[in-house]
């Protein structure tokens, strides 16, 4: 039994490692499950065992993704300090999205994950996103409480907030900081450019307190 369990789960990262890939090289409307089938060396019937769709399967990707981005978050649950708390949030992102770049593409670059959780017939909530908005909402409040963001609302901080690291990492995902580096002549990784913007945007929070 046991041997069959793990024989299950393996299939089933192999489907989802091989549907990553082909989801992020050659997009979503043209990877199919023949050709998912085909990359692994199983016929589509063994994948139709496991998922009902290819829209089953690229949300079962953004529900991993966000597992590991959870997992990574938590134990910053225990910093006391809101603001140190909230640079260490930003870095920890940006590290997941640098080194899984393609869970990031499917988690936030891609449109389908939540399409498919829009299109089921009862009204879902987006779970996954849903721990890490929030973490990020209270670190906004205590950080407000320290003086940071006076007057502003908590909402729309956190969503200026995630939307400036999402645009540096999406920058690197999607290779554009290459022609910055060209047109400005950096002899910076795309990595430390990254990690040297990030910081010239916590440094801008901190003179606004």
């Amino acid at each position: 039994m046991e041997k069959k369990l793990k024989h299950k789960e393996d299939l089933r990262t192999l489907i989802l490692e091989a549907a990553k890939k082909l989801f992020v090289q050659e997009g979503y409307e043209a990877t199919s499950i023949r050709k998912i089938a085909k990359e692994i060396g199983f016929s589509p019937t063994t994948i139709y065992l496991y998922y009902k769709d290819k829209s089953d399967i690229v949300y079962a990707l953004h529900q991993v993704g966000f597992g590991i981005l959870r997992d990574r978050f938590f134990p910053l649950m225990a910093v006391e300090n809101a603001f140190e708390r909230l640079k260490a949030l930003g870095k920890i992102y940006i590290h997941f999205a640098l080194s899984n770049p393609e869970y990031y593409q499917v988690m936030f670059m891609m449109k389908e994950p939540l399409s498919f959780l829009t299109s089921k017939e009862e009204n879902a909530a987006w779970i996954e996103g849903q721990y890490v908005i929030e973490f990020l909402r209270k670190t906004i409040i205590e950080c407000q409480e320290m003086g940071y963001f006076k007057d502003m609302d908590s909402i729309a901080v956190a969503i200026q907030a995630w939307g400036a690291v999402h645009g540096l990492v999406s920058l690197h995902v999607t290779e554009h900081l290459y022609c910055i580096k060209d047109v400005f002549e950096r002899n910076d990784t795309m990595e430390e450019m990254v990690y040297a913007s990030f910081q010239v945007f916590v440094e801008m929070i901190a003179r606004s307190k």
